[in-house]
This record gives structure tokens, sequence and C-alpha cells, in this order.
């Protein structure tokens, strides 16, 4: 990514999250590293076990492999890539969070590797706000807001943004 573009994903104000008429979004919350992020509840699928993962030649690495679950091939993403986090220790708290979104106009099922999952939780909009434009080691475009809960910040991230980019853009 070229300095300019850099600093124009840096400065560009990010979509907010889709909070309902109450100020409410109903999430799922999960760890990667020792952040905590959440996901619209409504987008989940399943959450599994971890699975024998099939590498696939070529893929982005940010989805550079697939697992056989119940007869369908399921994409495997690594959102630590997106977010240039160290790489994951598997441990028993491991799971894949089955989502599923939008991408290029088709709704598709995507697998998310995670640290260890919490709860499905009411984050209320009051308790929100967008990401800085200075000071945040992430894009900001991928992160839809920043949530203040009294165990630390949860980080809603923006999956379309960050399953639409490209991925040699991924870790900018």
């Amino acid at each position: 990514m070229q300095p300019v573009e850099l600093m124009q994903d840096i400065l560009t104000k990010p979509a907010s999250a889709n909070w309902d008429d109450q100020g409410q979004l109903e999430v799922l919350t999960f760890d990667l590293g020792e952040e905590t992020l959440a996901i619209e509840a409504i987008q989940v699928r399943e959450i599994l076990d971890l699975l024998p993962e099939t590498k696939v030649p070529g893929a982005p690495m940010l989805v550079s492999s697939v697992v056989n679950f119940r007869g369908k091939i399921i994409p495997i993403a690594d959102l630590r890539l997106a977010f240039d986090m160290p790489p994951a220790q598997v441990s028993v708290d491991s799971r894949i969070i089955v989502i599923e979104i939008e991408v290029d106009g088709e709704p598709t099922q995507i697998g998310m590797r995670t640290d260890k999952v919490h709860e499905v939780t009411t984050l209320n909009r009051n308790d929100a706000e967008t990401p800085p434009a200075v000071g945040m080691r992430w894009r900001r475009d991928f992160i839809h807001d920043l949530v203040r809960q009294s165990g630390g910040i949860i980080v809603l991230p923006n999956l379309g943004a960050i399953f639409s980019t490209d991925p040699s853009d991924a870790s900018s």
C-alpha cells in the first residue's frame, strides 16, 4: 500500500455497526490474543471445535485453508493477519466461529479461528465510539466501533471491509 493510500485509510471514518432502533446490538464475544472482539450474533451459524484444516495452494493468506464440516467445505479465516497480530497458540479453548456474510453480493459461510469464545451479550451504542484517527495500530476501516465495557474495550470488526480487501493489503 502506498503512503498516501495508507494515510487515507487511517483518516477515513469507518462505517458504524448495525445498531437497532434502541441503540443496542446483540453480539457474540471472543478473544484473539489479548483483544476481545464481537460479531453480530445474527451472523453466527455454528461454533465448532477445531477441525483438521486443508491448506489451499495460491489462496490469500487471510483465508488460506478450508475445513470439511458435515459435508460442506468452509473457508477458514485468520483475523490475526488482518489485525497484524502474532500467530495463534492453539489451546483447549480455541474454536472456529462459522459466520455468514455477504461477499461479492453472495451469502458466504466463513469460519474464523478464535482463541476463546465467551458469550452472547447486548452492547449499547452509548458505550461505543468510532476508532480514533490516530493512535490505532489497526486499519480504521477494519473496525466498526470500539465499545467500552467494565472489563475493557470490545472491538467490533468490520468483516465486510476485511473480507473485501485485497489480500496483499490485509496486514497494511
